[in-house]
């Protein structure tokens, strides 16, 4: 049976995902103001820029927060942002006592609010669920401490690890089912990436599954040589989702028309660095880090997703699997690349989960944790 702490930390744990899509660029964060125990008030951070998660909490108990308990999933913050810092609302707050999910990752805050509640005469109680907690701040934690995206990605592919025919024939390989779940993930992220190739055999919309207002929500194109075209799908509503043009600075420097057109459309281009003839990756994802994308959401094409797991870029997988079998030598198969040489260098999910989607099995964990 869950102790107190872990009930009440709990609670802020679940109250904290209702963020969920909203956040970016800041956490998910929860919080539980508990009195003689009993729950006083709640709260969670909604969208960056609005009252973090243990102010509102704060603010809806207003007296009743004196001598109370407070639990929130995330060190509070210490110093002014784009919000007033937290720890000067909790002691105004008169609350006596703050449990902390898991400390501040932010190596410039990293510890700091403790120090200043405790300074305060606050108790201060660090690490209630802090596993569960880092587990749901993953993009943000990468973002805050290595100045890069989180990066998550989606394979659908037959049983054997194909994505197309010999032909090129790929609609469709999973199900309905498959797909539909497959699209309502979209919303959990910033910005959703293809490559040109992609884009070109299939013109996608590339769209979230809803929209929400206020929510950024980038299509970012992976296209080294700038074969994009206004006329292209992708580009019909720039102005509510912004598409981001990632080509070579060679690109940059000799197709200058093109790209006016593109910008003029509401697309943002950007020059990016060659590794090997290529896009270096890394160089594009501390850029549109410095945009605030923190979460991003690969689909392809194989050539793609197989130049990042070679990278070494790829954090989160999702394999959406269907029991066709396509075969033959020239079949397209979901992650190209170099690949490795030895078994013992294969990379391996962790913490994964299975699901059921139709006649297909869904396949997800970690690559790498943070």
């Amino acid at each position: 049976m869950a102790s107190n702490l872990e009930k009440y930390m709990g609670l802020a744990l679940k109250l904290s995902l209702k963020g969920r899509s909203f956040t970016s660029p800041n956490p998910l964060v929860g919080a539980v103001i508990v009195k003689n125990n009993k729950i006083i008030s709640t709260g969670f951070h909604k969208r960056a820029g609005l009252d973090h998660a243990e102010i509102v909490a704060i603010k809806k108990a207003g007296i009743k927060a004196k001598g109370a308990d407070l639990y929130v999933t995330l060190e509070p913050c210490s110093s002014f942002g784009r919000t007033a810092p937290c720890t000067t609302g909790i002691i105004k707050s008169g609350i006596k006592k703050v449990l902390i999910g898991m400390i501040d990752p932010n190596p410039k805050h990293r510890g700091k609010a403790i120090n200043i509640l405790k300074s305060n005469n606050i108790t201060t109680k660090v690490g209630v669920l802090n596993d569960q907690i880092r587990a749901i701040n993953q993009p943000f934690i990468k973002y805050i401490t290595k100045n890069m995206p989180y990066v998550t990605v989606k394979l659908a592919q037959s049983l054997d690890g194909k994505i197309a025919t010999r032909s090129g024939d790929s609609k469709w390989i999973t199900s309905e089912a498959s797909r539909d779940f497959s699209h309502g993930t979209r919303n959990n992220f910033d910005a959703i990436m293809i490559g040109i190739n992609t884009v070109l055999k299939d013109n996608p919309l590339l769209n979230p599954s809803r929209y929400i207002k206020n929510k950024k929500f980038y299509k970012i194109i992976l296209d080294t040589d700038l074969k994009s075209s206004c006329r292209m799908r992708i580009f019909g509503d720039c102005k509510i989702y912004p598409v981001i043009i990632a080509t070579s600075q060679k690109s940059i420097l000799e197709k200058q028309k093109i790209i006016s057109r593109l910008i003029k459309k509401g697309a943002v281009v950007l020059g990016i660095k060659e590794k090997n003839g290529l896009l270096d990756l890394k160089d594009l994802l501390r850029k549109l880090a410095q945009l605030e994308i923190i979460n991003i959401l690969v689909e392809g094409g194989g050539k793609v997703i197989g130049y990042l797991f070679d990278e070494d870029l790829i954090d989160y997988a999702l394999f959406f699997i269907s029991p066709r079998i396509i075969g033959g030598r020239g079949a397209v198969s979901s992650i190209q690349g170099k690949g490795i040489e030895k078994l013992t260098s294969a990379g391996k999910l962790m913490n994964i989960k299975m699901k059921n989607l139709g006649e297909d099995l869904l396949w997800e964990g970690a690559v790498k944790q943070y």
